[in-house]
């Protein structure tokens, strides 16, 4: 369910000429029987509302005041989300002649065409105070308080993010919350500047319209409607048309390369649109790639296995983001750990919708191809997971069959669409004839299977800490160590770190050294096992420079590695049998 709570105005929009029908409210019962949540956000003051609406209790929480006071009717708790309505700024309107006044908790009411004696008193008395409109009602708040920041706390009381709530409303003063919502909606009797600017118009006023939209969210969750809205996609590339982008909601996404091509780029990027957006994402992380991951909480290390509910317990927190690192986990023991982290998961996205994403590097170390869990612990759809692989094969042909995105990374995609395509028997696409140029992705959609998009990835916004430890002092394993065999294959040196790799670097005889120099090993190593692009791109260019001498290719690329990782200063070593 994508879904779990609605944020309905009421002057305008529940609510016609101070009546509400029976027929509404049967709609708002139904509504919260599908396990879903109400929440009012209206203008009025709470003595008037209670005295004219006697259906609260359906309501999990209401914003009132405009924002300036939150009830909960079930415990009858007030709280007042703002300064104390200004007493000094009554007496001076009543003193000017303005009749009708209302005072709350926070706000202070009257009526056009009053609005100028309100700001002018207002101006005079040096009172930090704004004035908002609802069609002829003058509402007078705490500067920055308004219905989107009382919604913001009402939705953090219950955990839930905006990014799982439907608005609706009719006037001026609801801009504010249906702009911070996933998806608007305005009954036809709303004002044209709030049609102008929410997701959906809906064909009927008033509570008929209320009641068409609760029937379109129990219908379907709003899939019907999934295109209606462009606020929030997620920009990961361009190209000679605009942004490329991806639907904030969809099924499953493939991305997939040879290693050292730019997965991990790529995977940065989607990462920053999601935190751009404010969506919550968790990434599960079997290499410690992403182990100092800023803007999440990490848990796991090569000497802690991960607790499964330390790590939902994170992300009962909405804004609370989630890496969880596997190093600590055996490579056997990891599909177990995911299943059983996965039925945690599936529990929580039933019950508040979050994580809105989950990215699964090196998936296949987590889903691999014979992957049989119960079926209690699969989700009934992979909404919004993203799988990050080397090689689609490798992945469960049932879930490869549900991906609706591919993004492709490196200079030769066809052996991966090939892969992909004899999995899930699709046909071919047209792919480009020239070659793909470092930098960018082939991104290629399950509903145009004939299309395929090329475009320049965009460049990551944050700053991606590798883990520094695991690749300077740790222990790779072997398939992925350096080896110094030299051109006969007389030696077999194994580095399974950079300390020593430069430690065997110092002492190795110059033809060794020379013969993976020039068979460019170095940056083939920094890129697939250290999975540090920028660290294989200077190496390249070491290794492309004519006449250097061995001593000094050394040091440069011995260099470069200690310019970015931590690498305790080693005395020269010479080996058995060097020169």
């Amino acid at each position: 369910m994508r879904y779990h709570a609605l944020a309905t105005d009421f002057d305008g929009t529940l609510v016609h000429n101070g009546n509400i029908t029976s027929t509404t409210i049967e709609a708002l019962k139904k509504f919260v029987a599908s396990g879903r949540q109400l929440v009012m956000v209206t203008g009025r003051e709470l003595p008037d509302l209670k005295a004219v609406f006697s259906e609260l209790h359906l309501f999990r929480w209401v914003v009132a005041e405009n924002g300036g006071l939150l009830y909960d009717p079930t415990s009858t708790k007030e709280m007042v989300l703002g300064p104390s309505a200004s007493e000094k700024l009554v007496a001076a309107l009543r003193d000017r002649g303005v009749q009708s006044i209302s005072v709350g908790k926070s706000i202070i009411a009257t009526w056009t065409p009053y609005e100028q004696i309100v700001l002018s008193a207002i101006h005079e008395l040096g009172l930090e105070l704004q004035v908002i409109f609802n069609k002829g009602a003058v509402m007078v708040l705490p500067a920055g308080v308004n219905k989107a920041t009382g919604l913001e706390i009402a939705l953090k009381e219950m955990k839930l993010s905006r990014h799982n709530v439907v608005g609706v409303g009719d006037a001026e003063n609801d801009h504010s919350f249906l702009q911070i919502v996933e998806f608007s909606a305005a009954v036809s009797n709303a004002l044209q500047g709030v049609q102008d600017a929410v997701d959906l118009i809906l064909p009927l006023s008033h509570g008929e319209g209320v009641e068409f939209l609760i029937e379109q969210i129990l219908a379907d969750d709003l899939n019907s409607y999934r295109g209606a809205s462009t606020r929030h996609m997620l920009p990961i590339g361009t190209n000679a048309f605009g942004d490329v982008e991806l639907s904030a909601y969809s099924g499953p996404m493939l991305i997939c390369g040879p290693s050292g091509s730019g997965k991990s780029t790529l995977t940065n990027r989607l990462v920053d649109a999601i935190s751009e957006q404010g969506y919550q994402f968790c990434l599960v992380d079997p290499e410690g790639d992403y182990e100092s991951f800023e803007g999440a909480v990490v848990l796991g290390s090569p000497n802690s296995e991960p607790q499964v509910d330390e790590a939902l317990h994170v992300l009962e927190q909405p804004d609370a983001n989630l890496v969880v690192c596997l190093t600590g986990v055996s490579i056997p023991e990891r599909p177990a750990f995911f299943q059983q982290f996965l039925a945690g998961l599936v529990e929580l996205r039933a019950r508040t919708g979050r994580p809105h994403w989950l990215l699964l590097d090196e998936a296949h170390h987590l889903i691999p191809a014979d992957w049989m869990p119960s079926t209690e612990s699969l989700p009934s759809n992979w909404m919004n997971v993203v799988l990050i692989t080397v090689q689609p094969s490798l992945l469960p042909q049932s879930i490869l069959k549900q991906v609706e995105t591919v993004a492709i990374v490196g200079n030769d995609p066809k052996p991966f669409v090939d892969d992909f395509v004899s999995v899930t028997d699709l046909e071919m696409p047209e792919l480009p004839t020239d070659e793909v140029l470092e930098g960018e992705i082939l991104i290629w959609t399950t509903e145009s299977p004939s299309r395929v998009q090329r475009c320049k990835a965009l460049k990551s916004l944050r700053q991606h800490h590798r883990h520094r430890r695991k690749y300077s002092e740790g222990q790779l394993p072997p398939e992925r160590s350096f080896y110094f065999r030299g051109a006969n294959g007389t030696m077999n040196l194994r580095a399974q770190n950079l300390i020593l790799f430069c430690q065997l670097a110092e002492g190795i005889d110059d033809d060794t050294w020379q013969f993976h120099l020039e068979s460019g090993d170095y940056s083939r190593w920094f890129a697939g096992s250290i999975k540090d692009d920028k660290l294989s791109g200077e190496a390249k260019q070491i290794e492309e420079q004519k006449g250097l001498k061995p001593a000094d290719s050394k040091r440069l690329i011995i260099d470069a590695i200690q310019s970015d990782y931590t690498i305790p200063s080693t005395p020269s070593v010479t080996l058995p049998g060097a020169s």
